[in-house]
């Protein structure tokens, strides 16, 4: 993992915006930085495998605690909610990982050719050792970076021989789901698309049903034993912690972001909050900005 944890480093310290991220000219290919442990992160995660090359980082989802290190991965197969914290991190040794959205047409056509059957439906959220073909796919990947003219030519076809190693290693039967033609995950995946690019739209559980192709009562059983919430509380979520996006990076008002994200009623909007992050909007950002500044 040295030549990795090398190549992630370069591209991370060069390119990290100031809460560590550092995205690439590949699709869905971010590098991660951070030289002390984070707050608190909310969000509802795409799929997607993280490998961390330094540092360590617990990922939580409901009652689930995963804490994971330098040599592993976490592979997340469905849009859950979780609350995740860098927690080993120093200036001399900054916490270093990549992470890959996971791309759900790829897969359904590697998982075809590989001719694998799916397994009984894994927790979506787990954590790993990392494979050595996965880990080496991510390098050649990495180091494409500095040869743009290369990178046009050869992307596509990196990225999809590190989704064949990732089918073909640990992580394959848990994200063999995601690209099952018809099958849940792939109807559940597509109905939280729709939701995350239109989350301020008053979607009823019935207009979603029909967006997975699925009856109102099998899309809402489905839907909550995908993500673990009910299909009007992730899209609740999805307008908070996009709100909470709105004060912290742009400086909206709370009243300005409640109704930006889709909500009627600041009332309303501070109730739901405070019950999510803990705290009401206006103490929460202050918090957070002191924070950031004492860090500074």
């Amino acid at each position: 993992m040295t030549d990795l944890l090398d190549a992630v480093r370069r591209h991370a310290d060069a390119e990290a915006d100031a809460q560590g991220i550092a995205r690439t000219p590949i699709p869905g290919l971010t590098t991660v930085r951070a030289t002390a442990p984070s707050d608190l992160l909310f969000a509802i995660s795409r799929p997607l495998v993280a490998v961390v090359v330094q540092g360590r980082k617990q990922v939580t989802m409901g009652a689930q605690v995963l804490d994971f290190a330098a040599g592993e991965s976490l592979l997340i197969t469905a849009d859950v909610p979780t609350v995740s914290q860098i927690t080993r991190a120093t200036l001399a040794a900054p916490y270093y990982a990549v992470a890959l959205e996971l791309d759900v047409a790829v897969i359904a056509e590697l998982a075809g050719q590989m001719q694998a059957s799916t397994a009984p439906q894994a927790a979506p959220v787990r954590v790993l050792s990392t494979d050595a073909e996965v880990a080496g796919a991510l390098l050649r990947l990495l180091r494409l970076l500095d040869r743009p003219d290369a990178l046009s030519v050869l992307q596509a076809a990196m990225l999809r021989e590190l989704h064949y190693w990732l089918l073909a290693g640990r992580h394959g039967a848990a994200i063999r789901q995601l690209g099952w033609p018809g099958g849940h995950a792939e109807r559940i995946g597509r109905a939280a698309a729709r939701m995350r690019a239109e989350f301020a739209r008053p979607w009823t559980v019935e207009a979603l049903a029909q967006a997975a192709g699925m009856s109102a009562s099998a899309f809402h059983r489905h839907f909550r034993a995908t993500t673990s919430l009910s299909p009007l509380q992730f899209l609740k979520n999805l307008r908070l912690i996009e709100a909470r996006r709105l004060m912290l990076a742009d400086g909206a008002s709370a009243s300005t972001a409640a109704y930006a994200v889709g909500y009627e009623s600041v009332p309303q909007f501070t109730r739901e909050y405070a019950r999510l992050f803990g705290q009401p909007p206006v103490r929460d950002v202050t918090a957070a900005r002191l924070k950031a500044r004492a860090a500074a």
